[in-house]
Order: C-alpha cells, then structure tokens, then sequence
C-alpha cells in the first residue's frame, strides 16, 4: 500500500541553521521545513517565504533581531503552498506580496491545500491553531517589481510556470543572491503536485540566466558558489525532465496509473531515490506526470477525497484511470469560474499601492524581460533560447485558467487513452 503522510521521524523545526549568502541576505533552514530568506537593508527587512506556523515564524524572527531591529517591511510569497506562507502573521509585516497567480491559486486550492497538508505532514502543522484559514496577499503583481530596502534592491520577478503556475523568485542583484523557493531543489526532491512540468525547464533557464553566486532552495542548506548553484538547478531539471518523460512514455504505451507509477519509481531511483523526501512526494508526482502527459494542463486540486482515491489506485483497490480523471470534470469547471470570478474583481496593481500609499515599491512590468536579455547577453555565446516574450505576463498566464473548451478537449483525451 503507498502511503502519502511524511514517514520522516524529524522533528520540523530541529538543528535549524542561519547562514549567510551575500551581503544582506540570509537563509533559515531547518528539519522538515522550508526555507526562509531574509533580506536586510538600510530601512528595513524583506522575508521570503514565511515558514509553515507562526510558531516556526518565531524561530527566524529571533534570528533576524540578533541582527537588526528594523521593522519587516514586506513577507514575499514564493508560491501559494501552506508549508511556506502560515507564518506569514508572526512577522506583522506592512505587506504581504505575491504574483496575481499566486493569489488566484490561493483563492481556488489554498483552503484544500492546508487540510490536506495538515494530514500528510503532522508533525510540521502540530502546533498551528485549528482556526488558521489562507494568508492573503495585500499587494500582487502581475510580472516584476522592484522593492527599495534602501542601499539594497530587490527585484521580485514571475519567470513563468514551473512548481505551481505563480512560481517567484527574489533576485538581489548587489549581493548576487536568488531566493528561488520550490523551483529549485538541493537535496530534496522536488514537489510537483501542482506542476507545469513541461515549462519547468524553461523556468531553470531563466535563473541560471542571472548567475547567481548563491541561492536558496525550497528545502535544505543553500548552494553558495556558481558551480553549487548549477548543480542544484541541473539537479532539478534532470529529476523534472526524467519524470515527465517516463510519465509521457507509459501514457504512450496506455498504462494505467498504477503501472505508470511503478514504471516511473524505477526510472527515478537510481539517480533520486536516496534524495530527501523521495517517497513521501511520489504519488503525487506521477498523478501529475500522468494527468500533463493525457493533455490535461491544469493540475487538479488536491483534496482530502483525491488524496484518498490516489491511495486506492496506486494500493489497486480501484482502477487506475479512475484516480486521474474522477473529479476533472468538475475540477475544471471549479477553476474557470473561479478564475472567472476573480478577474472581475481584480484592481490595477497601481490603484493598489497608491492606496495604499506604498512609495517604496516600484512597478515595472517590463522589468523581467529586460534583466534575463541583460543577462542572456552575457552568456559566452551560450544559446539560452531566451526573448522578451519569454517573461510571462499576466495576460500571458490567465487564459490558461479559464481556456474554453478545456473540458471537452481534456474529456476526448482521456476516452482515447481509455
């Protein structure tokens, strides 16, 4: 029987580490958490990625304050994930900014996304109280911004799909610093329940195109020094590249998920199958795989009642197609209404920090686009295959939302492969 609750016996939250990136950057990691990067300036302190608990929270704050104790100006969230935005309250900062995707998978999944964390990794969730609902954004943007901490910029960008559709990084161009959140992995295997494994690599391309000389990943100690650094991303494509592949050679051969999964278990241990939190992510890395690879581009929404058919069809107490396409239908529908929904009452991000009187953060949706061709000039002649249109805007992103005729194109793929 597969079993998806985190069978490590860690104590989330133990040998918790600070380290020291670049000039006003710093890592926090620890046991069975993410990670959190804190960014230091003149005027005050940027945090990314705020840990899964305001009690976990605490433990960076106390790091921060032996360093410095400048009011947290802005908590960044990398993507829309429980793990890494609940502690977003201990930190009482003055704004809580995410990518207009980000804050529209909160809206339609963030909800089902903390039950179902709560019973796959007990330990990590033990001490967050019963009534903690989603963390919302008060400010989105839709590509770029630039954030003054004074004496030290940062350039929050959205460089496409990758682990969730509203992935950003941190770039601090002074200290040669990217916090890259789920997109990039070290030691740990990446997540891809929610993932746009085919654009994924696409995404990598456009963080090595910074060179960064530090970053930190999702989960566990940072990769310090160019050559760490793209070890780490190369890492990360080859895990992503060779589950998609494997995934998209067995809906060829029309395998049922069952066998997919076993087929794919063996092509990614020999080279990941020691790698932290190998087990514990693999069902919903290859329901993903399964489900990109029969067409379908938006990932469902991971229930409690998913969780528990994807156990039942991997156990093969039920038949495997079932798993994959039980509540599509449905699941599609859920989206484009609510993504619908949300574009109707959506605001310009300029209306929004006027309001909100906001003169420290600056907007520029062709920020992106300008740093990845600065630095794909500066490759040596290596072809990036990189261009302007490569940074995906909002415009760009939010039809795949609510594409029409989704439905009925997933539903003919899926009486196909049956």
């Amino acid at each position: 029987m597969v079993e998806i609750r985190n069978p490590s016996e860690a104590v989330p939250g133990n040998n918790d580490r600070f380290e020291e990136l670049g000039k006003g950057c710093y890592a926090f990691s620890a046991d069975g958490c993410s990670n959190t990067g804190v960014i230091i300036g003149e005027r005050g302190v940027l945090v990314v990625d705020p840990q899964a608990t305001p009690a976990l929270a605490e433990k960076v704050l106390q790091k921060i304050r032996e360093l410095t104790d400048k009011p947290i100006k802005q908590v960044v969230l990398t993507h829309f994930h429980a793990d890494s935005t609940l502690g977003a309250t201990a930190f009482e900062p003055a704004d809580v900014v995410a990518s207009d995707l980000t804050r529209r998978m909160i809206d339609t999944r963030g909800s089902d996304d903390i039950r179902v964390l709560r019973d796959r990794d007990a330990a990590l969730f033990s001490d967050l109280p019963k009534d903690s609902t989603v963390i919302q954004p008060s400010m989105t943007i839709a590509s770029s911004m630039t954030i003054d901490l004074g004496g030290m910029e940062v350039r929050l960008m959205h460089l496409g799909r990758g682990h969730t559709m509203g992935d950003m990084v941190a770039w601090v161009p002074q200290s040669s610093v990217i916090f890259a959140g789920d997109l990039v992995q070290k030691t740990s295997v990446p997540y891809c329940g929610d993932a746009h494994l085919t654009d994924w690599p696409r995404a990598l391309d456009r963080v090595t195109a910074f060179r960064p000389n530090a970053l930190m990943p999702g989960r566990g100690k940072s990769a310090k020094g160019g050559p760490a650094v793209a070890t780490a991303v190369e890492m990360t494509r080859d895990f992503v590249i060779t589950l998609r592949d494997a995934a998209s050679a067995c809906v060829e051969q029309s395998l049922g998920l069952r066998d997919t999964y076993l087929a794919v278990k063996d092509a990614l241990a020999p080279q990941f199958g020691s790698r932290e939190n190998f087990e514990f992510h693999l069902p919903f890395n290859v329901a993903r795989a399964y489900d990109e690879a029969l067409g379908l581009d938006q990932p469902q929404i991971w229930t409690l009642e998913r969780c528990a058919d994807l156990v039942d069809a991997l156990g093969g107490t039920q038949p495997a197609e079932g798993a994959a396409a039980s509540d599509e239908q449905a699941t599609a529908t859920e989206q484009s209404d609510a993504a619908d929904e949300d574009q109707t009452t959506e605001r310009p991000l300029e209306d929004q920090a006027a309001e909100e009187g906001q003169s420290e953060l600056v907007t520029d949706n062709e920020f992106a686009a300008s740093l990845v061709l600065e630095a794909a000039e500066d490759t040596d002649g290596e072809d990036l295959d990189l261009s302007a249109d490569d940074i995906v805007e909002e415009n760009d992103e939010a039809p795949a939302v609510s594409q029409q005729g989704d439905g009925e194109n997933q539903e003919k793929v899926l009486e196909n492969v049956r």
